[in-house]
């Protein structure tokens, strides 16, 4: 029989639950000893009465302290098998008890590993996981939120009301909760109560699939049911040295890529279509590409131009389509405004089956302050710093990641293998390293703090960068991470064990600044800036660089790289292919931005599409095909990427001759010992007898040349190459005298007499 005590004990219990402030519902719900017996608790908001069916009998309960309470004494426990028999708004329905599944999910191991920020898996236990405990389908749900005074999980199947399902406060601030008969597709949140009784709806911070913007809830997503087919390319990848290899990206926004036509439906996996809502700012009678229409249309084009990778600017769940992706909610899922992650796991397989690499842009920088995300999560600054000072960008309305906290990390280093490891990706850009890496980024005096030498670095975030690239290649080897470095930061692409941030490649910022500002001159001024085309070479070895002419160069007034151009459209489209063939030949790796292998006139706009009708007109069709064989040729000659990081790579021929404004080379590749001549002139004078010297006699081939007609040039050449005069030149025993067209580059392959 109860007691007073007992009964007074419920009434509070059943209060904390009615309010959502009962961290603990294991400690009274469910099966709980009672004397010699068993007492079953059973916690129903809002039904009108339960019954127990338990080995064949179907018991009646009481309630004889809360309403919503209901309890009945059985002779043993009965552990998770029994059911309940539930009527609620004159509806009778069977379902299994959730706080009858009381084993805890995450283990001593795991919690330790994830306390101390090094559980590369932990995806695996946060989250939502479709499970089968004791035989009982349903959903797995865990979520650190250590500050939370209670945390429910809502969603459809409970009105969105946190009263029916609060979970279970476990060690180390994480709360466990199994429902059973959810099913994959439901949607979800959880709502958090903090400390002050405020109340707030999340979106999961480790959701594998979240709605269509602009709804917010996560998606009760599987993991692992797709079917593999790159086993030899995956093999292939993490056993050979990616720098030793031709690297060319095509970086490329794919809501903006192409679109459709709202007349077309998505049709999903299941079969079934739908029209989708288009963006507000979106071209009327638009819609956005999915995964699958992707997979048609961009891989075919992107291995035309003989690209060796595609770059996706973010594809993590992101709110807005005019943050570009930057301002991710959603770290652990594939944006659903393109398809389902198996869709996306298909686009990568696809790609691979192509000869295609995929890099992804990752943003561990900064988060946005969306109500559903990371934001003030648990009630407290949980995943941000508490002051501002070190914890906002105030430029970008975004929050910063506490890297001090082993969780946090944790949160991002997880995420990194994550995507290698569920999506095949090949590589990442890590996007605003600069902004990780000091306190002062963008911030006046005074509205920053000195780290604890009184400096300015962000050693938290120099700490994480080191302990993300060490985890990233123990377990892919030969993965790529690039770093969007703009300032001199020593080391970036050293390893971590010297005390580098453990990338294997940066972004050349200052080869492109110094490019673009040298190249929109008007020629007549060119030879007053002679050092801007040289001066990259200077350092050239103190990282291992990649040349990016990126998205960021062609929105905001910048133009496109067609228009940054001086002079008529002949000159425009002529200095265009220049650039583009000094680049390619020019030591590192190579990136540009869709649009700019065509000459894509128009400033890039997310909303729209690119300029596709302009591939229709010679002059564009010229600077794609001039692309298709920069590629070809860059693939098929080790001497523009074998040695981009070693100094026998490039040997300058002539770079003082700036009252020409002309600069002359050789690639060279130490293994076969070939070299390639490379010529270029940043006029429009033809020059018809240029003379350099060359450190071998024989015939000078000439293999590319930008002025070529099929390019859109002029036609002036070599007509088919030189052959050496005995001339002593350049401290070299031979020179060539060659005819340089305007605003173009040479390349001159040497065959031995």
């Amino acid at each position: 029989m109860t007691t007073s005590v007992e009964f007074d004990w419920m009434a509070e219990e059943g209060e904390k639950l009615q309010s959502c402030r009962n961290f603990n519902p294991f400690g009274c719900l469910g099966p709980q000893p009672y004397e010699d017996k068993w007492i079953v608790r059973i916690w129903m908001p809002e039904a009108e009465n339960v019954n127990l069916i338990f080995s064949g009998n179907e018991l009646a309960t009481k309630s004889p302290n809360h309403p919503w309470l209901f309890e009945a004494v059985l002779e043993k426990n009965p552990g998770c098998n029994y059911q309940l028999k539930v009527v609620r708004g004159g509806i009778t329905h069977i379902q299994h008890d959730p706080w009858s599944f009381r084993d805890e999910w995450m283990g001593e191991i795991d919690r330790h590993l994830f306390a101390e920020g090094n559980h590369h898996h932990i995806w695996q236990k946060m989250g939502s996981h479709l499970q089968k405990r004791q035989d009982v389908d349903g959903v797995m749900f865990c979520l650190w939120a250590p500050n939370a005074l209670s945390v429910s999980v809502v969603g459809d199947w409970n009105s969105w009301d946190g009263r029916h399902h609060p979970m279970q406060k476990r060690l180390g601030g994480n709360w466990e909760l199994f429902i059973p008969g959810l099913k994959e597709g439901e949607l979800y949140k959880y709502e958090i109560r903090s400390q002050e009784g405020h109340c707030y709806k999340k979106a999961d911070p480790y959701g594998f699939q979240h709605e269509v913007r602009p709804a917010t809830s996560s998606v009760i997503s599987k993991q692992g049911d797709y079917k593999w087919n790159d086993k030899d390319w995956m093999f292939r990848r993490d056993r050979i040295d990616p720098l030793d290899q031709p690297i060319s990206v095509y970086e490329m926004h794919i809501g903006s890529w192409m679109h459709a036509s709202t007349d077309t439906p998505f049709i999903e996996e299941d079969g079934t279509s739908r029209f989708p809502v288009p963006a507000a700012d979106m071209k009327p009678g638009t819609r956005l590409l999915t995964y699958k229409e992707l997979s048609e249309k961009v891989i075919p084009y992107v291995k035309d131009r003989g690209f060796t990778h595609i770059e996706l600017m973010p594809i993590s769940e992101h709110p807005f389509d005019g943050s570009w992706g930057y301002q991710v909610t959603g770290w652990y899922a594939p944006t659903s405004r393109y398809g389902s992650p198996n869709e996306f796991r298909e686009f990568i397989d696809k790609c691979h089956s192509e000869g295609l690499g995929v890099i992804l842009d990752w943003v561990p920088g900064h988060f946005p302050k969306d109500s559903h995300g990371l934001a003030f999560f648990d009630g407290s600054h949980l995943y941000e710093h508490s002051d501002p000072r070190i914890g906002e960008h105030k430029e970008w309305g975004t929050l910063i990641f506490n890297y001090s906290r082993n969780e946090v990390r944790n949160f991002l280093v997880a995420n990194l293998v994550y995507w290698f490891e569920q999506f095949h990706i090949d590589g990442i850009r890590v996007d605003a390293v600069a902004s990780m890496l000091y306190r002062d980024y963008l911030r006046p005096d005074g509205e920053w703090i000195p780290n604890e030498n009184g400096g300015r670095e962000n050693t938290e975030a120099v700490h994480f960068l080191q302990q993300a690239n060490h985890v990233l290649f123990q377990y892919f080897p030969g993965a790529l991470s690039i770093a969007e470095e703009s300032t001199t930061w020593p080391m970036v692409t050293k390893p971590t064990d010297i005390g580098g941030l453990g990338f294997n490649l940066k972004w050349n910022m200052g080869w492109m600044h110094d490019m673009l500002d040298y190249f929109e001159l008007d020629p007549w001024f060119r030879k007053f800036h002679q050092n801007s085309v040289t001066f990259s070479i200077c350092y050239n070895y103190t990282e291992n660089f990649m040349l990016a002419l990126s998205h960021d160069e062609v929105v905001h007034g910048k133009s496109n790289l067609l228009h940054k151009m001086p002079g008529d459209d002949w000159q425009k489209y002529a200095n265009t292919r220049a650039l583009l063939a000094y680049m390619w030949t020019h030591p590192g790796k190579k990136t540009i931005f869709m649009g700019m292998e065509f000459g894509q006139r128009q400033e890039w706009n997310v909303w729209d599409d690119l300029q596709w009708e302009l591939i229709n007109f010679k002059p564009h069709q010229g600077v794609q095909k001039l692309v298709d064989d920069l590629n070809i040729l860059y693939k098929s000659e080790p001497a523009l990427w074998k040695n981009d990081f070693n100094q026998y790579g490039f040997q300058w021929i002539d770079c003082n001759d700036n009252t020409q404004s002309v600069i002359s080379f050789m690639r060279r590749d130490k293994e076969s010992g070939k070299w390639l001549v490379v010529i270029a002139n940043f006029t429009p004078e033809v020059h018809s007898d240029y003379r350099i010297g060359v450190p071998s006699s024989g015939y000078y081939a000439e293999i590319l040349n930008t002025d070529g007609e099929l390019y859109g040039g002029s036609n002036i050449g070599n007509m088919g190459g030189k052959s050496t005069d005995d001339y002593k030149l350049h401290g070299y025993d031979y020179s060539i005298s060659l005819c340089l067209p305007p605003l173009s580059v040479l390349i001159l392959r040497h065959t031995p007499e």
